[in-house]
């Protein structure tokens, strides 16, 4: 397996496609990422979502064999607390977001709730319609959306995909970190089953992408752990 020659390939396939999806955006807003209008917004984030699972198969593809050496842990100074949140670095996210299979929500009991009992007259039962108040209003067809999130993981993905090695080292200090654990959260950056906007019957070059992507990264992986 040539995997130089895979991870080129795929690598300005997606390059190519978050070109496309930038035009896409700045065509139909004039240059303004922070209001799209609905259709154009779903769009690009039907189409985003395939995207960033096969650029994180691609890294995972680009760390195979990579050794990183960590910093050894060193005790976190008294008095120091943490600011906060980052603000405002945009970095890839490297994870799958993981699959909740319960379908069924836990409700947590609260201390001041009640039993509810109804007690009825003679009179006869008539419901009552009384319509639940409009609190948003329904969006019109000229409308826009917040798209500072997707303008945000649009810049992310290129991002990666403008410097793949060091997304690369980044997974391979996962992988460390993960190794010198005792009981880490999961095992593997993907979730179990099929990649997120997966496919079953592929329709566009991103689909092709990702399901050669998603099948290369999971040979890479498992010849890091065998």
């Amino acid at each position: 397996m040539d995997w130089d020659k895979v991870i080129e390939r795929n690598q300005a396939a997606l390059i190519r496609i978050v070109a496309m999806l930038i035009a896409m955006v700045e065509r139909g807003t004039g240059g303004m990422v922070a209001l799209l209008p609905p259709a154009l917004y779903h769009a690009v984030s039907r189409m985003l979502l395939p995207v960033e699972s096969a650029v994180r198969r691609l890294i995972a593809i680009a760390a195979r064999g990579l050794k990183v050496k960590l910093a050894p842990i060193r005790p976190m100074p008294k008095g120091l607390a943490f600011a906060g949140k980052g603000g405002g670095q945009i970095a890839f996210q490297l994870f799958d977001t993981r699959q909740r299979f319960s379908r069924n929500s836990q409700r947590r009991a609260s201390a001041t709730a009640i039993p509810r009992i109804h007690v009825f007259a003679d009179s006869p039962l008539i419901p009552l319609f009384q319509p639940r108040p409009v609190e948003t209003p329904i969006p019109e067809p000229d409308d826009t959306i917040d798209a500072t999130r997707l303008g945000r993981r649009l810049a992310a993905v290129k991002m990666a995909l403008d410097n793949l090695p060091r997304q690369a080292r980044r997974l391979a200090r996962w992988k460390a970190r993960r190794d010198r654990m005792q009981k880490p959260a999961f095992w593997s950056p993907f979730r179990p089953g099929p990649p997120p906007g997966h496919r079953k019957e592929p329709q566009e070059e991103i689909d092709f992408v990702l399901r050669e992507c998603h099948g290369l990264a999971r040979d890479a992986l498992y010849e890091d752990t065998s």
